[in-house]
């Protein structure tokens, strides 16, 4: 049975690591870059004090609207939030690319691998169990949470072999036990602290504000270009481990990298907005059909069309129900389920 994601194709005598970049990312991203900064100032604008989309362009701008309360409410309570499922949309969609390339099964994300549920879980223990912890501990908590799964995956899955089915079953195996512990602290927490633990784990950007922005950013700033730098090695690591030894690389090392680099995306974003589903699996997909299967051109279109789901999902969860907000992970998971269904369909049937 061969490895080699179905997704695929290489022609005879090309090395993987000489693909070219697709000539649509520029433009591709340029546009889905657009959107989504035209679904921000979109986003900023409504609520229950509605601001026109030219005064946030203006306030942005730091030009004069003649209101003087714009400042505030645009700059301080809704910036910070957009900013924030942006960077959430980036890292879980690099994050999810990676896993792919990785594991080489297009079903792969860290929801479905138990990356993200591992990091719940130390964050609700954080939350409800070991409050009165600082609070600073939940992204290095999350981390930790992340990073034991990951781990785990390795020992179970990969160490026997590197089966795409093997890996799945492992992940949603994990996840399935950290989800049951997540249940068991919050049944025996207190109700405050279950409350906030149950908003959090709905995943929300709602009332986020610079002080999750700032911790946030330095993870996706350095994730995000560090993954690119090795976007050569997961073109060869996805055509199978053979291949990448072939062209004298570490495989064993630059997989260790490439986990460590998903991994830590996937916990910031857990600390920062808690569990938000299937990102890391639309975004990767959407993007491949777009600009093809380099992931040098992959990683960083997915990153923004992952920006670009996350905001509009909280814009749809923000108005829908007007004056009531839903969660936006809520959104994402009525999009997200029905095409991780069909995903499982046509590997079915292939």
């Amino acid at each position: 049975m061969s490895t080699r994601a179905p997704w695929l194709s290489v022609r005879a005598g090309r090395l993987p690591l000489s693909f070219r970049i697709d000539r649509r990312v520029p433009l591709v991203m340029a546009l889905a870059l657009l959107a989504t900064l035209a679904v921000m100032v979109i986003n900023m604008g409504v609520g229950e004090y509605p601001i026109p989309a030219r005064d946030v362009i203006r306030t942005l701008l730091g030009l004069e609207t003649g209101a003087e309360d714009y400042s505030f409410i645009v700059i301080t309570l809704r910036l910070p939030r957009m900013l924030v499922a942006a960077l959430v949309g980036c890292a879980l969609a690099v994050s999810g690319t990676i896993l792919q390339g990785l594991t080489r099964n297009p079903l792969s994300d860290p929801g479905v691998l138990g990356v993200s549920a591992g990091a719940g879980l130390v964050a609700v223990a954080l939350l409800v169990v070991f409050k009165s912890l600082p609070a600073g501990l939940l992204p290095a908590g999350a981390f930790a949470g992340a990073a034991l799964i990951a781990g785990l995956i390795y020992l179970l899955a990969w160490r026997g072999g590197d089966s795409p089915l093997r890996l799945i079953l492992v992940g949603i195996g994990l996840s399935a036990v950290c989800t049951a512990l997540t249940t068991l602290a919050i049944t025996f927490g207190n109700i405050y602290d279950v409350q906030k633990a149950l908003i959090w784990m709905s995943g929300s950007v709602y009332g986020r504000s610079w002080s999750e922005f700032w911790p946030l950013l330095p993870w996706v700033a350095g994730g995000l270009p560090l993954a690119w730098l090795l976007a050569g090695d997961l073109n060869a690591l996805t055509l199978g481990d053979d291949v990448a030894r072939g062209l004298g690389m570490p495989v064993g090392m630059r997989r260790g990298l490439l986990l460590l680099i998903a991994v830590a995306l996937a916990a910031a974003t857990v600390a920062a907005a808690g569990t938000i589903g299937f990102i890391g699996l639309m975004a990767p997909h959407l993007g491949r059909r777009l600009v093809g299967p380099d992931h040098r051109g992959l990683l960083p279109t997915a990153a923004v069309l992952g920006a670009l789901l996350v905001v509009a999902a909280d814009l749809v969860g923000r108005t829908i129900f007007a004056p009531i907000e839903l969660p936006c992970g809520l959104v994402i998971a009525l999009v997200g389920a029905p095409f991780f269904l069909s995903l499982l369909w046509h590997q079915r049937k292939g």
